[in-house]
């Protein structure tokens, strides 16, 4: 359709600036289930005639819409709010109609009160009344042409008919019929509906094959279901697998990614497919997918779910090279092409070509990677490199899962440029990786955080804050002590309600670095690991003591409601965590300057932290080993922290 082409002349009203709403309502906002959610848009037309507004909002591939009023605000802007009780796909639409009853309503009682002959108004709003009665029920019809009768009879008493003009339950009805023929409607938006595991999540990084702990012996399924007693225990809610499907033979790599494995060498999971199969099966070593339903069942039983890593790429011996190549870029020389980021390269992995003549039989078939292991009960999916595939394929792969099977989570791990992040997040994907990684002075990780909670793109991209991963050691790691570790996993899992760590790693505070590079040393990437967990001087206690605080109290259970406090000394952060009816409030107070003691004090005095001015303030640091409780007199209080003792306090405001 021309954009110059004539819109119906009947439809008179204009609906514009819906909001919420994400371009233009092509992608979904995102609410949690139980979340209120403030819907406004602006509708006028031209003269005097009152509007009718209504918002509808139905779950996509269905046919019944929930119709909530708009009440008039004044200026244009009409609003109501909606209660999510479902997760799921949704769309949504505002329609706006002319009130033509409601304005000769309006407009008889003025003239009424100026003393205008009313005999003719009367007999125009009986007229009304008839179309009203047209578009009726049959039981409203025949009372609506009662009505329209006595208000059209010249002959009856003039004051009775206007008693009859004047009811408000004859103006109800007939207005509940308006001419819907020439309404205006918005363009349909979508909206995503998550489960609260999706606000609210602690995931547990590890690799089962090291789960036998000597570094020789493969770990499978069994052995790494030793392990949730204690990870449940730390009290996360998400333990996440890196891939477990074969690994890839040819050019299979050794440990720290070198080019000569050994023939003991167990190569990098991210290397997926072999000759027992592809990304529908699982690396025999590991077990069986009888093992692997068994592990899901383990942790079901302590409230924990599984998640996996989709990685979609291949290795050369991987069954899709040979049964579709047309899916593959080949060179010149008749050599496939592996993946590249130079001067890195990945000779054991194929990038899948996403140009590829047969695209759409290849997106089907990825759709379906992630449909087979949802039927096998896994919900929640750590999604590896998405960034660099077609992120059209996304936005259709993920909307259509989610219009199926609404409880699927789904982590983009996309370390890229915040355009392409933010992009994937409107397409689907629950989380994002974010750069809190990089973000390693109270100024920077304060800006980024704003910039996070309070830009537009809280609407749809919700971040996971990781302080580390099987690929990234920065060096606030490499360089740092035990008051760094416990420190950063504070502010993660403090300041995002959503928070990762891989492990043992983390707890067990590795950081010897691979010379020259922001990983660590001897990766697990590429090789089995002896982890010693009990290893003296672990954080596995402070780490507890912080998720136990998480999963307590709801005022670290949203991202978006983090307002941070000014101090004198810039080396100190500190932040008011606090929930929707200001009942469960903290001060998360963490000194970044990991190997000295710094003072300094804090300013409470401003309006936005909503804290009395002046008056004392009693706490209770609930992260130190043993809660300790401060009082502190003014608005300005002053704090020492000396990180070889206490790097930080999450203090909770006790009334």
């Amino acid at each position: 359709m021309s954009l110059l082409a004539k819109t119906a002349g009947t439809r008179r009203v204009v609906i514009d600036h819906v909001t919420p709403s994400i371009d233009g309502g092509r992608n979904p906002f995102k609410r949690v289930i139980g979340d209120w959610i403030p819907f406004q848009a602006y509708a006028f037309a031209d003269s005097h005639d009152l509007l009718q507004v209504e918002l509808r909002i139905r779950k996509v591939d269905t046919n019944d819409w929930q119709v909530l009023p708009m009440a008039a605000l004044g200026n244009d802007e009409f609003e109501t709010t909606y209660r999510t009780d479902s997760i799921g796909l949704f769309e949504y639409e505002v329609a706006g109609v002319i009130d033509h009853y409601g304005s000769w309503y309006e407009g008889f009682k003025k003239k009424h009160q100026e003393g205008v002959p009313l005999d003719l108004e009367c007999r125009i709003g009986a007229e009304l009344l008839e179309h009203a009665a047209d578009r009726a029920s049959e039981y409203h019809a025949e009372q609506l042409r009662e009505w329209a009768a006595h208000l059209a009879d010249s002959s009856a008493d003039i004051e009775t008919r206007i008693s009859l003009a004047y009811s408000r339950h004859v103006a109800d009805i007939a207005r509940s019929y308006p001419q819907r023929a020439w309404e205006t409607t918005s363009p349909r938006s979508l909206m995503l509906i998550e489960r609260e595991l999706a606000a609210f999540s602690a995931w547990y990084e590890y690799f089962p094959r090291s789960c036998f702990y000597d570094g020789v012996t493969h770990g499978s399924f069994k052995d790494a279901a030793k392990r949730l007693p204690q990870i449940h225990e730390m009290g996360f809610n998400i333990v996440y697998f890196p891939p477990i499907h074969p690994i890839g033979r040819e050019f299979r790599k050794g440990k720290n990614n070198t080019l000569t494995p050994g023939p003991d060498d167990v190569g990098s999971p991210w290397a997926v497919g072999a000759a027992e199969g592809g990304h529908k099966s699982i690396l025999p070593e590991l077990g069986t997918l009888e093992d692997f339903k068994h592990f899901l069942d383990e942790a079901e039983m302590r409230g924990m779910e599984v998640a996996l890593d989709i990685a979609f790429q291949c290795a050369p011996d991987h069954p899709w090279v040979k049964e579709h190549p047309q899916w593959f870029r080949w060179r010149p020389d008749g050599t496939v092409q592996y993946a590249e980021n130079p001067p890195k390269k990945y000779q054991d992995i194929l990038p899948i070509n996403f140009e590829s003549d047969d695209w759409e039989n290849l997106w089907d078939e990825l759709k379906s990677v992630f449909e087979y292991w949802i039927e096998q009960g896994v919900k929640v999916f750590r999604v590896d490199n998405p960034h660099t595939k077609s992120m059209e394929f996304w936005r259709w792969c993920i909307l259509n899962i989610k219009a199926q099977h609404p409880e699927v989570i789904f982590l983009a791990e996309a370390f890229t440029r915040p355009k392409r992040k933010y992009f994937l997040a409107k397409g689907g994907f629950t989380h994002g990786y974010t750069y809190f990684t990089w973000r390693n002075t109270a100024a920077e990780l304060q800006q980024y955080v704003e910039e996070l909670t309070q830009g537009d793109s809280k609407d749809y991209f919700w971040p996971n804050f990781w302080p580390n991963t099987p690929d990234i050691l920065h060096a606030d790691l490499q360089t740092g002590n035990r008051a760094t570790f416990i420190g950063r996993y504070i502010l993660a899992a403090t300041l995002s309600s959503n928070v990762g760590i891989y492990g043992p790693a983390y707890e067990l505070l590795d950081h010897e670095p691979y010379p020259g590079k922001e990983e660590n040393n001897h990766s697990e990437k590429y090789q089995l690991k002896a982890w010693d967990l009990d290893k003296p001087g672990n954080i596995r206690a402070e780490i507890s003591r912080v998720n136990a605080i998480r999963n307590n109290h709801e005022a670290f259970q949203r991202t978006f409601n983090v307002q941070f406090i000014p101090c004198t000394n810039t080396h100190i952060i500190a932040y008011l965590k606090q929930n929707f009816e200001k009942t469960d409030r903290f001060i998360v107070v963490v000194n970044m300057d990991w190997e000295n003691k710094q003072v300094g004090s804090l300013d409470l005095s401003g309006a936005a932290l909503g804290l009395a001015a002046g008056a004392s303030l009693r706490l209770v640091d609930q992260f130190a080993a043993a809660p300790k409780e401060y009082l502190w007199h003014d608005s300005f209080p002053y704090l020492e922290l000396n990180p070889h003792t206490c790097p930080a306090h999450i203090f909770q405001i006790i009334d």
